[in-house]
């Protein structure tokens, strides 16, 4: 995974997790679900991300 990918995954997840936090606060269901879908979106790039390096590896 190249450097650039990982800051701008855990770039979204922190904001995600910002958003959410932002929305438990406020009483904002909207935005604390926007939060976890970030969360979640980085999750899932870090996953396809992970297994690039698995299949870079073998070869």
């Amino acid at each position: 995974m190249g450097l650039d990918d990982k800051i701008g995954n855990k770039s979204q997840d922190l904001g995600g997790k910002a958003k959410e936090g932002f929305g438990k606060a406020t009483g904002d269901e909207s935005m604390e679900a926007e939060g976890h879908g970030d969360q979640a979106k980085s999750s899932l790039k870090d996953a396809g991300e992970n297994i690039k390096d698995a299949f870079k590896k073998d070869k």
